[in-house]
């Protein structure tokens, strides 16, 4: 437990803090800044905002997740980290289990913070904010996961971070698809169905991107 909280610690520190503090930002900004837009797009008709809203801060969440890609495994990858940490006997399953924990500590609690300005942007009401924070919540853990296995089965390549959100996209629309359909009437169903879409992601991750580092690495 405290090679994972070092870990989680160094991760959250680089994510965070230094030199990728502006980074950080950029999913958030580009999360409002679609909010901002999308009602210039579809027009002043307040029942369209207020039907559409919900499932816009939907896919604005799913495109935001993809921003840090780039940043999540390729740089340890090439200052050699991985090789340090496995001669130390740290497997590469509990290095990307801290990493998926900080690339969601990361975005994700600003990222529903942000859910509430931009719900009012595109004229959603405050059960609808309800049920898409609470959506969220439930997916935000599983496009985490896709981010940092998607990022270490594209790390060395050319061109991985282009590939990495092409790769993200189709894998995350079983989140999408329930999660937007929670926004409907008796959509509790959606809720659990994104929870355990999540669930399922976020088991599998840390020994697939294992899996994947090992075989960057040659072995």
């Amino acid at each position: 437990m405290s090679v994972f909280l070092s870990l989680l610690r160094r991760d959250l520190g680089l994510l965070l803090g230094g030199e990728r503090r502006g980074a950080t930002l950029l999913p958030i900004l580009f999360f409002l800044a679609v909010a901002m837009l999308y009602p210039f797009a579809v027009g002043p008709d307040a029942p369209v905002l207020a039907r559409t809203g919900g499932g816009v801060l939907w896919i604005a969440a799913l495109l935001a997740a993809i921003l840090p890609l780039d940043r999540l495994v390729e740089p340890d990858m090439e200052l050699g980290l991985f090789d340090q940490l496995a001669l130390r006997g740290i497997s590469e399953e509990l290095t990307m289990s801290a990493r998926m924990v900080a690339h969601w500590l990361s975005f994700a609690p600003a990222l529903l913070l942000a859910a509430v300005p931009a719900s009012a942007l595109v004229g959603i009401d405050g059960q609808t904010l309800w049920t898409v924070e609470l959506g969220l919540l439930a997916g935000t853990p599983g496009l985490a996961a896709l981010g940092v296995l998607v990022a270490a089965l594209t790390s060395g390549l050319r061109g991985g971070a282009a590939l990495g959100g092409l790769l993200v996209i189709p894998l995350a629309v079983p989140l999408l698809v329930f999660g937007a359909g929670s926004l409907a009437t008796g959509g509790e169903a959606g809720l659990a169905l994104t929870a355990a879409c999540s669930l399922v992601l976020v088991a599998i991750t840390p020994f697939a991107a294992g899996a994947a580092i090992r075989s960057g690495r040659g072995q």
